[in-house]
């Protein structure tokens, strides 16, 4: 390592000297030097301490005379080790604030606050709060101190709890929370050129680690359905919409006792604000009541709807009894179009082969379990009738049994395909075996849209998934809950974070190919190392892999850059 220096000659005859770090490679049998870092001018630097800095620095890694002759002056620079004082992961934060950046985020977060001045700066502690998700989501209080002490958050010194929450108070004050999402999207779809005429919503709960919730007009944490099976706690829903690419668009967060079929008039309406232009909006059986789909109507734009097959809905019924030819398609799926007259309402009954074989096992291996559990209390009841002498004995013994068939009656997927007799007795239900069987592989969905093809219809519906794997990720990879607020506007900001974390990770998804996972896991091994000797200190980034540098490639982005400090003393 050592000094470069340059010169330019100025148009009125004068000479302007640079300085800059440098450091020599050896190429194809070739010494050339590789700048690390301008300075800039000659006499804004300390030169003479710069100069002891980087001999220093040439000596400790025991760089070979091509780089340490280099250095103009061969002073003495003492013999105090030097030590190594900070190392902090830099990798996948700055990836993310590429993104961050690139999107407009922080003018979209300024305007929200209104451009008031605090002693942290809020779109830096934001950014902050959202990178921890990304990267290790932990609780507020702790994702302050990772960001003062574990990683490098770029523009940002330290932060602490209190301002965490108060970053989180202003994203969600005065509905700002739809002024941001509204940025953000439009900047991500004009940016990446984003397809939106199909956008795909769906909801989700989670839970909190209390048993009581809150009172009043205002109160989030409510019981109602749960999507994970934790009815005990009370909840929040959170409905998401995303784009045919999974980038999710916009999120919402109601009481845990909302309905899904009440959600679906504000969805609309939200997205109506945002004048997408023609937009068909995929939803999935919770949300296909004749209400909801003629307010989609009235509302403008199209629909694509998931059905309920098997609720005994007189139009279902007809629609599936209609004979035709299924045609097939990509995917391994058959459609058939199905119209019926008085209504310009589509139908599309779609058919996977494979899933209709699973479908079949699966039953079967259902009724077999029931046949087996049936036969054990019925021998168990024989047996029973010719050993029990007393009456009391066989009231206890009949007793038992009757345990048996209700646990066997209540099972949540077993006791579907039994029905109880008069007598008390269950047997399984062969009616309803042949009528599931008929709908083997299938799916019915319905469309307002005259013009898409029942094949882009079909594929679109399935595409609905995406917004299923949006709140998977949300669960598991950034930690959706366990939420440690009670606040309902901390709570919103929460879920608010999650969601930029969620964008920013898609779109390195679907740049890289990669896995978020993958992207974190390679980019967490790039290292910013600050050295500190007689001599000064020098803040360096570990040299990068093949596998980082195409990853920033993929996003366009420039890695972090190797030298980032010079101080000498």
């Amino acid at each position: 390592m050592y000094l470069r220096f340059t010169s330019r000659k100025n148009a009125n005859g004068s000479v302007t000297r640079y300085v800059a770090v440098a450091h020599n490679r050896r190429i194809d049998g070739k010494v050339k030097p590789d700048v690390l870092m301008n300075l800039g001018r000659v006499e804004a630097v300390d030169v003479a301490g710069l100069r002891r800095l980087a001999a220093s620095i040439s000596r400790h890694f025991g760089e070979d005379g091509e780089d340490a002759g280099a250095v103009e002056t061969g002073q003495a620079v003492g013999t105090a080790p030097i030590e190594v004082i900070a190392a902090r992961p830099i990798g996948a934060s700055w990836l993310l604030e590429g993104l961050w950046r690139r999107l407009d985020i922080p003018a979209a977060i300024t305007e929200v606050t209104g451009k008031r001045r605090f002693t942290t700066d809020v779109e830096r502690v934001v950014f902050a709060l959202v990178a921890n998700r990304a990267i290790a989501p932990m609780s507020k209080l702790s994702a302050a101190e990772w960001a003062s002490t574990d990683v490098v958050v770029p523009g940002l010194a330290a932060m602490d709890e209190d301002q965490a929450y108060r970053a989180m108070d202003l994203l969600v004050s005065a509905d700002a929370q739809a002024r941001v999402q509204e940025a953000v999207f439009f900047a991500a779809a004009n940016l990446l050129n984003l397809e939106v005429d199909l956008l795909f919503f769906d909801t989700t709960s989670t839970y909190f680690e209390r048993d009581t919730e809150d009172n009043g007009p205002e109160a989030l944490r409510c019981y109602g359905h749960s999507k994970d099976h934790r009815d005990d706690l009370p909840q929040i829903v959170i409905g998401l919409a995303v784009t045919r690419e999974g980038i999710p668009v916009r999120i919402w967060c109601w009481p845990g006792n909302t309905n899904d079929a009440e959600v679906l008039t504000q969805v609309r309406d939200d997205l109506r604000d945002w004048k997408l232009g023609r937009v068909i909006t995929v939803v999935d059986r919770g949300f296909s009541s004749a209400d909801n789909l003629a307010y989609l109507r009235r509302a403008g734009g199209h629909y694509i709807a998931g059905m309920r097959m098997r609720d005994g809905n007189a139009l279902v019924d007809t629609v599936l009894a209609r004979q035709g030819r299924y045609r097939a398609v990509r995917d391994n799926l058959r459609v058939k179009e199905v119209r019926l007259p008085d209504t310009d309402v589509r139908f599309i009954i779609c058919h996977n082969p494979d899933q209709a074989q699973r479908d079949a096992r699966s039953r079967q291996a259902a009724i077999e379990r029931i046949e087996a559990e049936l036969a054990r209390i019925r021998a168990h009841r024989d047996r029973d009738a010719k050993r029990m002498v007393s009456d009391k004995a066989r009231a206890r013994a009949e007793a038992a049994h009757s345990r048996a068939e209700c646990a066997l009656r209540d099972h949540p997927a077993l006791g579907r395909w039994l029905v109880q007799q008069s007598n008390g007795r269950l047997r399984i239900n062969r009616a309803k075996i042949k009528t599931e069987a008929r709908l083997d592989g299938k799916y019915l969905i319905a469309t307002s849209d005259p013009a898409i093809t029942a094949e882009d219809a079909a594929l679109g519906y399935k595409n609905l998934l995406e917004a299923e794997r949006g709140f998977r990720d949300m669960k598991s990879q950034l930690l959706l809950r366990p939420v440690y607020h009670r606040l309902p506007d901390r709570i919103r900001a929460h879920v608010l974070i999650c969601w930029l974390a969620l964008l920013l990770t898609r779109l390195a998804e679907r740049a890289t190919g990669l896995t978020w996972r993958n992207i974190n896991r390679h980019l967490g091994r790039i290292t910013q190392v600050t050295l500190a000797g007689p001599a000064g200190t020098i803040t360096q980034t570990t040299p990068l892999t093949s596998e980082q540098k195409a990853i920033y490639q993929a996003l366009s982005l420039d890695p972090p850059p190797r030298l980032t400090a010079f101080d000498p003393t």
